[in-house]
C-alpha cells in the first residue's frame, strides 16, 4: 500500500510558475512510476506528465516546455514545476503512483487557478 500527499496549489496569475510537491509513504518500492495528472471542471480527468523509477519521463503536448516532473528524493518525492501558467491550465492536480502497470494508487488532489 502506498500514501500520496499532495501540495503546492495555489492561485496564480497567467504566465506565473508553481512547484507541486507529491510525497509518498508506504511500501514505495513497489512503485514502477508517478504520474501527475489533472481534472477540470467537466472534463476529463488526463494525464500530465510521468516519471519512472529509471527516470523516463513522459508529457501530455500541452504542456511540453512549461511542465517539467523531477524525482529529487526517488520515489519519496516526485515534484511538477509548472512554468509559463495558462488558465487553461486550471484544475485540480492529482499525483497517482503505478505498481504492476497501472495508477492505483491516489493522493486527495490540490487546487491550480489560473487567473487571466
Amino acid at each position: 500500500q502506498v500514501q500520496l500527499v499532495e501540495s503546492g496549489g495555489d492561485l496564480v496569475q497567467t504566465g506565473g510558475s508553481l512547484t507541486l510537491s507529491c510525497a509518498a509513504s508506504g511500501n514505495i518500492f513497489i512503485i514502477n512510476a508517478i504520474g501527475w495528472f489533472r481534472q477540470a471542471p467537466g472534463k476529463q480527468r488526463e494525464l500530465v506528465a510521468s516519471i519512472t523509477t529509471k527516470g523516463i519521463t513522459n508529457y501530455t503536448d500541452s504542456v511540453k516546455g512549461r511542465f517539467t516532473i523531477t524525482r529529487p528524493n526517488a520515489n519519496r518525492t516526485v515534484d511538477l514545476q509548472m512554468n509559463g501558467l495558462k488558465p487553461e491550465d486550471t484544475a485540480v492536480y492529482y499525483c497517482a503512483a503505478a505498481m504492476l502497470g497501472s495508477y492505483n494508487s491516489w493522493g486527495q488532489g490540490t487546487q491550480v487557478t489560473v487567473s487571466s
